[in-house]
């Protein structure tokens, strides 16, 4: 499988690495910041079976604007709505995957949230999420999916950020969200269901990134055989 990535940060170096180490080929590269492959400015000119994105919102998203149709993985967080609504015009003329964490132990985390949401509608629910001391953006894209779920599952919950400034009870509607940042966490992520005289909690710790590349490119070698559309973990695999 010839691959171009998108971006060639941690992430993208750890995919690099794996892949060659699975037998694929790194054709290519659209980041300013590495001449050890050949560097592209399109999605298509690469000639790549699939291209793999670990980069931010203002490289992808001029990217994804413009047709394509060579097979995407998008793992940037960040602009959500924004980038899966440009992936699902793109999804017309190429097969592209998303997800705000490539971790397959995170979608199986999601799916047990909603099994639980259903079992436990009188618990009030926090999310958390702790992460290193240089990720940018808080909460995750995790923890957005998760309380996308959460909110899906709960009509007429609202999430509440930051209690710092709260001056009342919790209301039964709330559901908490909370950022953590600090040291070399890789990320770990709860949901607590505090119920009356007990606590249940879910959750998911990542001891490696090397979790988030092996995903990627599963999602990839799965992607290069699907036709056109939009995927993500529930329909891909």
């Amino acid at each position: 499988m010839k691959i171009l990535l998108i971006g060639y940060g941690t992430m993208n170096q750890i995919v690099s690495r794996l892949a060659k180490e699975k037998g694929h080929e790194i054709v290519g590269v659209i980041s300013s910041s590495t001449d050890i492959y050949p560097n592209f400015t399109s999605i298509d000119e690469a000639g790549a079976d699939v291209a793999i994105d670990f980069s931010n919102p203002e490289r992808l998203i001029p990217l994804i604007s413009e047709d394509f149709k060579t097979p995407l993985v998008v793992a940037t967080t960040g602009s959500k709505e924004e980038i899966v609504s440009l992936l699902k015009k793109r999804a017309e003329s190429s097969p592209v995957f998303f997800s705000a964490n490539m971790s397959y132990g995170v979608n199986v985390l999601n799916n047990l949230l909603k099994k639980a949401l259903s079992e436990l509608n009188d618990y009030d629910l926090e999310l958390v999420e702790r992460h290193h001391n240089k990720k940018v953006d808080a909460p995750s894209g995790t923890l957005v999916k998760l309380l996308d779920t959460a909110l899906e599952e709960r009509p007429g919950s609202y999430p509440v950020y930051d209690r710092s400034s709260a001056r009342s009870p919790r209301s039964k509607e709330e559901i908490g969200v909370s950022a953590i940042r600090g040291g070399t966490i890789v990320g770990t992520h709860d949901a607590i269901f505090a119920g009356h005289d007990e606590v249940i909690e879910l959750r998911h710790t990542a001891q490696s990134k090397d979790i988030f590349a092996n995903g990627a490119i599963k999602a990839a070698e799965a992607l290069i055989h699907k036709e056109n559309g939009f995927y993500n973990y529930n329909n891909l695999f």
